[in-house]
């Protein structure tokens, strides 16, 4: 993947450090949250850097549905990275709709339906 279409693909993320400032809590929290599920995380191929989706926040706020949606991809054998693209998968044949827009509009259950398809395990 060249540098541009890793730069576009991870285009709604942010660092640990500037959600830090956002959030007003350490990178450390944020790395446990991320750990026990509360945060959806992912690495670009070749870093050692976590970014965190925006999506996933309202305001300062982390969505209610966030650890579902973890919490399904978890029991479903998804990584973070597998995770996050199915998260940015297209809806349908010939929509424009992501699965992270359902996330956005509160539909939850979709969602982590979704996400539970999209097992490796079949």
């Amino acid at each position: 993947m060249s540098t541009t279409e890793t730069t576009t693909r991870y285009s709604e993320c942010l660092s640990a450090s500037w959600l830090s400032t956002r959030l007003g809590i350490d990178t450390a929290r944020i790395d446990a949250l991320r750990r026990g599920g509360e945060l959806i995380a992912v690495r670009p191929p070749g870093s050692a850097e976590w970014l965190y989706p925006a999506w996933q926040f309202e305001g300062n706020r982390r969505r209610a549905s966030v650890p579902r949606v973890v919490a399904a991809a978890r029991e479903a054998g998804l990584d973070e990275g597998r995770l996050y693209e199915v998260l940015l998968m297209r809806i349908g044949l010939g929509g424009d709709k992501r699965l992270v827009d359902l996330l956005v509009a509160g539909e939850d259950d979709q969602v982590v339906a979704a996400v539970r398809q999209s097992s490796p395990r079949g």
